[in-house]
């Protein structure tokens, strides 16, 4: 940020003073998850890439990039971790989706890690059942149906691919979207997740039973002790997970 307060006249003590004033910098913005998503991040960190070529700051402009790279990273090693946890393929298999928002207590889907969490799922034919307290199902197709990128054109102009999506289907209730389940994903922070009946959902899955936390939502311990097989990112693995590789 320095380099770039010089090559346009800014100062860069009153930039990092008006950062330091956004309430969300700190324990409640440094949270681990399976990525950022939202309208805003990614497309204002491309817009400080664009600014800082214009500027002739290739070194900076490159590594801002490469948080975007990273932020595809993060995506992708989850997916490889749920692929290789359960033996190495997800074919066939029932994966339920908790959240499908980008954050808890919105609808909006504008980049959300889901769509290339549940798109990768779908590469290797899982057949996803999602639930999202917010979300309507024909948003969820719209997003699975799209091209990177193309969220942010009119509707009309959007591509539109049932076939790509006829892997998933959408429920409104958090029960019936685990029931027969060989795994659960949970990609959005909705407060309703931390007070599920776990024990039940476990009555009811295919075992063995595995839960990818991508938000850090449940208590895996708890969870492993109802005989789940817990994935928690960013936090120790589960025993059956220390072996398996993270990346492709």
């Amino acid at each position: 940020m320095s380099a770039l307060c010089e090559a346009t006249g800014a100062d860069v003590t009153q930039v990092s003073h008006a950062v330091g004033k956004d309430t969300r910098i700190g324990p409640n913005f440094l949270n681990a998850s399976v990525g950022f998503g939202g309208s805003c991040f990614q497309k204002d960190i491309l817009n400080l890439v664009y600014i800082c070529e214009c500027h002739g700051l290739a070194e900076v402009a490159n590594y801002w990039k490469q948080v975007i790279k990273i932020n595809d990273y993060q995506k992708t090693r989850f997916v490889n971790r749920i692929v290789s946890s359960m033996f190495n393929t997800v074919s066939g298999k029932k994966i339920a989706i908790l959240g499908f928002a980008f954050k808890k207590d919105t609808g909006d889907t504008r980049e959300t890690p889901a769509i290339d969490v549940c798109k990768g799922l779908i590469g290797d034919k899982a057949k996803i059942i999602i639930y999202d307290p917010q979300v309507q199902e024909e948003q969820i197709t719209r997003d699975l149906a799209l091209k990177k990128f193309d969220w942010d054109h009119p509707i009309h102009l959007q591509p539109m691919s049932p076939t790509s999506v006829k892997h998933v289907a959408c429920v409104w209730d958090a029960y019936e979207a685990t029931k027969g389940a060989h795994g659960i994903c949970i990609l959005t922070e909705w407060d309703e997740f931390k007070s599920l009946d776990y024990k039940r959902i476990f009555d009811g899955m295919e075992k063995p039973a595995f839960v990818f936390d991508g938000r850090n939502v449940v208590d895996a311990e708890k969870l492993r002790k109802i005989g789940f097989i817990v994935y928690a990112i960013g936090k120790p693995l589960d025993a059956w997970l220390k072996d398996m590789p993270a990346v492709a």
